[in-house]
């Protein structure tokens, strides 16, 4: 056999494997974004709930400004925060005024009968549940996508194309609790 051919067949085995190493990469990397942009959206989501919330209770508890002020504060810190860290931080700050929300709604028993109210919390709920979801599901394509880069011989290669390690959206501490909605 001819050692050209050798030679040939080995350069076009490095990069067809070079070539599939990319693909599956970029693959992953495109789950990730994907998988973050769930979590952009349902946290979007529920950050526009939050001032009909906000409304419904002010109606009924007046003299409770500063709950109200954190709130808005929270949700504020939300919508400008823009990576994982930062929104996961921002995300823990809203959960905390949220509980203080509802705990002042707890006072009021004509504002837990309110028919707005109860759609409000809800859809609260439900938005709290696909948060949950997406949040999982970035995280899982996060440690697939990290796992990729870090395995041998991938790790030789993935930082030489480019690809970074990407971050876990983590919650911390008394965050780590759902937020209640739903009175008895």
């Amino acid at each position: 056999m001819n050692p050209l051919f050798i030679i040939l067949g080995f350069v076009i085995l490095v990069v067809l494997f070079v070539w599939g190493l990319y693909n599956g990469l970029v693959t992953a990397r495109l789950r990730v974004k994907e998988a973050w942009s769930q979590i952009d959206v349902q946290l979007k989501r529920r950050s526009d709930l939050i001032p009909n919330l906000v409304e419904t209770v002010k109606g009924y508890a007046k003299h409770e400004k500063s709950v109200f002020e954190n709130v808005t504060k929270a949700r504020s810190a939300l919508l400008k925060a823009d990576s994982p860290k930062a929104k996961a931080e921002a995300d823990n700050m809203l959960t905390g005024a949220l509980k203080s929300l509802f705990a002042v709604a707890e006072a009021y028993p004509q504002l837990r009968a309110s028919e707005n109210f109860g759609q409000l919390q809800r859809e609260l709920g439900d938005t709290e549940d696909k948060i949950a979801y997406a949040r999982q599901f970035y995280n899982t394509s996060v440690l697939e996508y990290n796992t990729k880069i870090k395995l041998f011989p991938n790790v030789l290669i993935a930082q030489t194309l480019g690809f970074g390690e990407e971050q876990f959206f983590e919650t911390k501490g008394q965050e780590r609790e759902k937020v209640t909605v739903k009175f008895d």
